[in-house]
This record gives C-alpha cells, structure tokens and sequence, in this order.
C-alpha cells in the first residue's frame, strides 16, 4: 500500500510542477527500448537537479553516469547557450541511445557525452588543468562513489554542489555489518565526506516511484 502511494504522489506533483515534456517522455521510451534498466531519475527528481543548476547559475555541469540521458537533458536545459555538460558514461549502447535522446532536444551543441571508464576519465580532467564545475551529480556504480567524489572535490571550487545519488540503500546503509559492496562504499564515501573539511553536507531520505532511497548534497566551502 504505501509504495502505491507513494507513486500516486509522485505522480500527482510530476504532473501539477513538471508536466508533458515530449523531449523528456521521448527519451524515456527510447531509453526502454533500447532495453536500460528503469533506473534513471524520476521527473520530479530531474527537475530537482534542473533547479539547482538554475539556482547556481551554472555554466559547466559534470555528471557521472549517463544511462540514457534522461538527467543530462534536466541539467542541461539549465545552462546557457554557452554553457558545457559532461556526462560520462561506459556502456557503448547506453552512450548511443543518450547521445541521440540529447540531440532529439536540441542539446548536442551543450551537452558531451565522453565514452569509458568514470575513473579514467576523472583522472583525465584533472590531469588536464579542467575549469571548475559548478554543479557534479554522481550517479554510476555505486561501489566506486568515494574515488568519483574524491575527483569531484579536485574538479570544483568554493561554492559549486556535488550530488550523489542512490545513498540510503534502501535503509541498509545504516547497517554497519553489511557485506553489500554498495553498501560498503556508501558508508566510506560518508566517512569521507564528515571528515572533509572543505565540504559542507548533508542527505535526505526519499520515497517515491523509484522505492526507498535519497541523495546527498555537498557544497565545497568558501
């Protein structure tokens, strides 16, 4: 009963605040086509995303984990017309139906889509001398999530957000004897970011049409 409700709200606020999108709906159903898995943000959850990027006045967005570029659509609709999203992605299929779902909402001549591993081409960008980003959502294998944040932190400067998804585990990240390595690191990434002093953070937990989880929010300190 209560994960009916909470798809019921969901929907009630996706259709009163976000509304029809053909753009959005048309990467949606290219995304299941293409056989990825539902796991990319809910609307609500993208619009959340739009917003802080609005809210910052972002100009440069790095995302960690394209699927199908469903987020990176929300993230760069916020941007200016000279504005830069890089989303990363190492699935060939995944990087092909984002690529086109991108270019289907005009956003190609923002958004880049880099194919690898996240942590090569993290270290990439660092060792690159990248300009700052304003605004880092990380949402890829979840094992890996200290290292992204590690490079996220070499990647931004005093005032930008990262954002880290899928963080409660369905609660189990409470548990300290877990095994699950998703689990593990998530409790590492936390150690991580409590003993940063360089961030300031906090996560929230969530219900909705994507089940029991939450996200966390950092903002690289002044």
């Amino acid at each position: 009963m209560a994960k009916q409700t909470w798809d019921a709200v969901d929907a009630y606020f996706s259709e009163r605040l976000v509304g029809h999108d053909p753009a959005l709906e048309a990467a949606a159903a290219a995304a299941e086509a293409a056989g990825l898995p539902p796991i990319a943000v809910a609307p609500n959850q993208g619009k959340l995303l739009h917003l802080l990027a609005l809210t910052l006045g972002a100009r440069r967005v790095l995302e960690v984990g394209t699927l199908g570029g469903y987020s990176a659509i929300w993230l760069a609709r916020a941007l200016p017309a000279d504005g830069t999203l890089i989303t990363l992605e190492i699935d060939p299929a995944r990087a092909a139906v984002a690529r086109a779902n991108l270019a289907r909402a005009g956003l190609e001549k923002v958004a880049e889509v880099r194919l690898g591993p996240a942590a090569d081409a993290l270290a990439a960008l660092v060792a690159g001398g990248a300009e700052p980003f304003d605004l880092v959502f990380i949402d890829a294998d979840k094992p890996s999530n200290p290292e992204y944040f590690a490079r996220a932190l070499e990647l931004t400067a005093p005032g930008s957000l990262i954002v880290v998804d899928n963080v409660v585990r369905g609660g189990a990240v409470a548990d300290p004897d877990s095994t699950d390595p998703a689990v593990v690191a998530t409790r590492r990434l936390h150690d991580l970011i409590a003993a940063e002093p360089r961030v300031s953070a906090t996560s929230v937990q969530t219900v909705g049409s994507k089940g029991y989880d939450g996200f966390t929010l950092a903002r690289v300190q002044r």
